[in-house]
């Protein structure tokens, strides 16, 4: 006991160290380390940020409820209107190293650009009441989206006193997946060919609103030892990749992440189709992915917190990953909509946190390089959602054996957690 929390105050990240990179300064002089009690945590930036995290994510989803009226809207497939949606994991991919690269060096910029994409996406889909406009405003906020996603562990680091970090990153994260829940519900409340335009307008307008609220909030300038990273050679955008990914923990955080944010992934993309020969209609399914996500939206709030303060992380983690995989092994076995509603809604709970949990080990462990290392951990999740979606997909057909696959894909996440564990918390071999 006294030697874990001997590494817990020790470790890169912790109180102690933390505290004495940002008493340095830019100079480079040491200093005292700064008392907790003398820094405030700016939590309206924070405040300012969840409502940007809401519309971008409200964005990213925003034709998926609506998926067949958009589709007579504009006179195009229903495959054409997915692309809607899945033009934001694919452009995450591409941008998420440049993006967290340039959060870490200019982080007030860097989100603004953000903001000022996401709000002029949203607001290109209005040029024209036409599917290519529609398609060139979401490509253009999919590029928004990483510098807005990357930017939680920094803000942290900038704006909150330690203390505070683990419940603003599990707040900042919660945002992201209510963001969905809005969009879902908005779809709901605007159902109908004939509201599409509306639909689209009204997005727009939250995207704007939110975004002119993070500019102001974004005058309060960070800690003055923000981005301070005690690493020498190299320009600063090296610096921050060398720092991100050139640590094992970082790394093996990838591992453990790209596994189960791939499941969920999958489950959320064809949920309906593999519940649909048990009997379980579209707006059933509908409803259960909805519940799912504001579980994941309150398990990101709570979990998190509990996580930290205990220094649990690994063991919430493990049991995320189990209860996923019982999920997986009760949809193969006993289909139904009793079954996706209790093992689903206990996914989303217990594995949407570990994401939070996630991004604030790896804030501990790449400081000064926050943002490049969250987006390397974001990157990962969407590959795995990447590889695990098409998989499912081509069995979607066999829901059995789908979920059969995806439960043991999800089995694989364990060894990768208990290599991350062993190099957290490494055996003393003395005693």
């Amino acid at each position: 006991m006294i030697r874990r929390s001997a590494r817990r105050r020790g470790r890169p990240g912790g109180r102690l160290v933390r505290a004495g990179h940002e008493a340095a300064g830019v100079a480079g002089v040491t200093a005292a380390p700064v008392a907790e009690q003398a820094v405030k945590s700016r939590w309206v930036v924070f405040l300012a940020y969840g409502l940007l995290a809401v519309a971008t994510q409200a964005l990213f989803v925003n034709y998926a409820p609506v998926t067949q009226d958009a589709a007579r809207h504009f006179g195009v497939s229903v495959g054409e209107i997915g692309w809607l949606s899945q033009v934001f994991p694919l452009v995450y991919v591409l941008l998420a190293i440049p993006a967290g690269l340039a959060l870490d060096r200019f982080l007030r910029p860097a989100l603004v650009l953000g903001a000022v994409l996401t709000a002029a996406g949203a607001f290109l889909r209005l040029v024209a009441d036409d599917f290519t406009w529609a398609f060139t405003g979401q490509v253009v906020a999919a590029v928004g989206q990483p510098f807005i996603l990357n930017a939680i562990p920094g803000l942290a680091v900038g704006y909150l006193a330690e203390r505070h970090r683990a419940t603003g990153v599990a707040a900042a994260s919660s945002a992201t997946f209510a963001g969905m829940v809005v969009g879902y519900l908005l779809g709901a409340c605007l159902p109908g060919e004939g509201n599409i335009r509306t639909l689209t307008f009204v997005t727009a307008l939250v995207a704007l609103d939110a975004g002119l609220c993070l500019v102001a909030a974004l005058r309060l300038r960070p800690y003055a030892g923000h981005g301070s990273v005690p690493v020498t050679g190299g320009t600063g955008v090296n610096r921050s990749f060398r720092v991100a990914f050139g640590n094992r923990h970082v790394r093996r955080l990838c591992a453990v992440a790209v596994i189960p944010m791939g499941t969920f992934i999958a489950l959320a993309t064809f949920v309906q189709p593999l519940l649909a020969p048990a009997g379980v209609s579209e707006p059933t399914a509908g409803l259960v992915l909805a519940l799912t996500m504001i579980a994941g939206v309150v398990g990101c709030a709570v979990v998190p917190v509990w996580a930290d303060r205990r220094g649990r992380e690994v063991e919430v983690m493990g049991a995320a990953i189990a209860v996923t995989a019982m999920a997986c092994l009760h949809l193969a076995l006993v289909p139904s909509a009793l079954t996706a509603f209790v093992t689903l809604l206990g996914t989303g709970f217990m594995l949407l946190p570990a994401l939070p949990i996630g991004l604030s080990l790896s804030e501990r462990h790449a400081p000064g390089a926050e943002s490049t290392a969250a987006g390397l951990i974001w990157m990962a999740g969407n590959l795995g959602g990447v590889v695990l979606a098409t998989a499912v997909g081509l069995l979607v057909t066999r829901p059995a054996l789908a979920f059969t696959a995806l439960l043991g894909a999800t089995l694989v996440a364990l060894p990768a957690l208990h290599w991350f564990r062993r190099l957290e918390h490494p055996v003393d071999p003395v005693g």
